[in-house]
């Protein structure tokens, strides 16, 4: 545990010193390159461009003069952390008061104009595979994320401030997200309002975000729309308890965060909203997780059909799944897999090891504060077990 602790004190360090900025595998299109005339509007290129920065093995971003930006989801994941770390005593509570409700004003000025709540995206042009999003233009995803964080950290401190965001993130997703309707008038929350994918894990984040403000007003219409997309979700899982990304062509791929993200989410519903068929579901869906991606040694194996790469959002998110299920002993294990693998002598984590070479870049966003939160978290409810 001496080990844990330590590796938590020199990543939030290591977050501290840099302000919560960083570099993110998704920040290409902040290069001075892609605001020439031919790469400025050509989806192709821009697609591949991303893709081959994120993938390069040597970070190419000083080269291309790509600035270390301030995101969102890293501000709301260290909201959490700080709450997590209060809880286990690990911070004193004016510091963590006075961190979280800076980072609370900042996550404030990051919200864009022209919808009718809270939310947030990434301080990058994004190419998705079927969207375009501009930076700071709002996703579920991002959005999800962080109201959870907030929700997280506004039931250990109860700053007023947390819970008045993810009630007016709810209404974003209520009326500005898109909403697809199945056969069975179940629903499904588009990925952004600029799209309509079914994307299984996006949704949940909506759902999620939904029943924690039914739980903070009691207003029960949030928590009919977040039955009603549960179950469109839980319709869709697999047999073996698995789930595929997205319903789109070449969506029918399985792998850990994402279905990490969804058991995570259906829980909260669990708890707020108790159900013995959803629960079977994510018993069911737990299973496939632990069996499929846990590793004998903890490491997070990537995708359904092969480990590699070890990754650090599959293995703070395997963490935090694990730790919500109380499978404390296996998430000790990854997280100590992860430290010993993964970390940096800096104190922060490096992005992807593969089978044969090693990207060791950092970034804030992807693997700092996603271990942030996990190893907080994990500290958290080691910590009531005592």
């Amino acid at each position: 545990m001496s080990n844990l602790k330590e590796a938590v004190i020199n990543l939030r360090k290591r977050i501290e010193k840099q302000d919560y900025r960083g570099f993110d595998p998704y920040d290409a299109l902040n290069s001075w390159l892609f605001k020439l005339p031919l790469f400025n509007k050509n989806k192709p290129i821009r697609f591949i461009g991303q893709q081959l920065i994120k993938r390069f093995p040597l970070n190419l971003r000083y080269l291309l003069a790509i600035p270390k930006g301030e995101n969102p989801v890293s501000l709301g994941l260290s909201i959490q952390a700080y709450a997590y770390l209060l809880r286990a005593g690990e911070i004193e509570k004016k510091e963590a008061y006075e961190r979280i409700s800076s980072l609370m004003k900042r996550l404030e000025a990051l919200i864009p104009n022209g919808y009718n709540g809270a939310c947030w995206g990434y301080d990058f042009d994004w190419e998705a595979r079927h969207a375009n999003i501009p930076a700071y233009q709002p996703t579920v995803v991002a959005t999800g994320i962080i109201s959870n964080g907030l929700y997280e950290a506004y039931r250990i401190t109860k700053i007023r401030g947390l819970a008045d965001l993810v009630l007016s993130a709810a209404n974003f997703i209520v009326e500005d997200l898109n909403r697809s309707l199945n056969d069975q008038g179940l629903l499904i929350f588009s990925y952004s309002p600029f799209d309509s994918q079914k994307v299984y894990n996006a949704s949940m984040k909506g759902v999620r975000c939904l029943v924690q403000a039914y739980d903070l007003s009691g207003d029960k219409n949030l928590l009919f729309l977040a039955n009603n997309a549960a179950k469109y979700v839980l319709s869709s899982q697999n047999e073996d308890g698995s789930w595929f990304y997205s319903e789109a062509k070449g969506g029918n791929w399985i792998d850990n965060y994402h279905t990490g993200y969804i058991l995570d989410c259906l829980q909260s519903l669990e708890d707020i909203d108790p159900d013995a068929q959803r629960k079977h579901q994510i018993e069911k869906g737990l299973n496939y997780f632990e069996e499929t991606f846990v590793g004998e040694l903890g490491q997070p194996h990537f995708y359904s059909h092969r480990p590699w790469p070890v990754d650090c959002t599959a293995g703070g998110q395997q963490i935090l799944t694990l730790t919500r299920f109380n499978l404390l002993k296996e998430a000790n294990l990854t997280a100590t897999y992860m430290i010993n693998t993964m970390q940096k002598k800096s104190g922060g984590f490096a992005f992807r090891k593969f089978k044969n070479y090693f990207i060791r870049t950092e970034f804030m966003r992807w693997s700092n504060a996603w271990m942030f939160a996990a190893l907080s978290y994990y500290l958290y409810k080691d910590s009531m077990q005592s």
